[in-house]
């Protein structure tokens, strides 16, 4: 396969790869867990336009000294950069995903809402350790060797070359279910969960053909 990548190619897909490399094998270090009959109860939203959210990422690197890419990755992972709204398995929400007793502990603002949430991430990752000890910080954002690896993958790959943004910013939201992998489009919405198999059947155009 690398033969096949032009020169340029090369090195930002093995970031990419290191980045879905280090989810899984963080994944296969446990038992593995039955795939989700059920779509998550969420809204899926247009993001807020590319510089837009640049401009907040930077800003909040201003202001705290933590790199920006760190901050774009983490949104990429928690939320698609904000395309998804709705509250996580574990009760974490906004498009940063803080649970609320750790967002009334180190934030202030609404963490809902995009400038609030990234200056809130970028606070709180310095509390953490960053931007002196990255991967500590991270492990405080979230205790995952998978997330940490994923997340420092895609913000090298951003730090590279920081036009890598415009193609994160266009990945859609996918869902592994007992149905399949299963895409959830911009105007997708449910406020409970939802079955996977009734939704497939509904809108086969929204089954990956690549389990995930």
């Amino acid at each position: 396969m690398r033969a096949l990548l032009p020169a340029d190619v090369v090195a930002p897909y093995w970031l990419n790869v290191e980045a879905r490399r280090a989810v899984a094998d963080h994944a296969a270090a446990s038992a593995p867990k039955a795939p989700s009959p059920t779509l998550p109860g969420w809204t899926i939203v247009e993001p807020l336009p590319t510089e837009q959210l640049l401009g907040y990422y930077r800003e909040a690197e201003t202001a705290t000294g933590v790199p920006w890419a760190y901050l774009a990755a983490i949104n990429l992972m928690e939320t698609r950069m904000g395309r998804i709204v709705g509250a996580s398995s574990s009760g974490a929400v906004g498009p940063m995903q803080f649970l609320p007793s750790t967002w009334a502990e180190c934030c202030t603002g609404d963490v809902t809402n995009p400038h609030d949430a990234i200056m809130g991430a970028a606070v709180y990752l310095k509390t953490l350790g960053a931007p002196d000890d990255m991967r500590k910080a991270l492990y405080g954002y979230n205790p995952n060797d998978g997330y940490i690896g994923a997340v420092d993958a895609y913000a090298r790959n951003l730090l590279a070359d920081s036009r890598a943004i415009y193609g994160y910013y266009s990945w859609e939201v996918y869902v592994s279910t007992s149905a399949g992998t299963v895409r959830l489009p911009i105007g997708f919405s449910s406020s409970v969960p939802q079955d996977a198999a009734a939704y497939v059947v509904a809108h086969p155009q929204d089954v990956s053909p690549v389990r995930d």
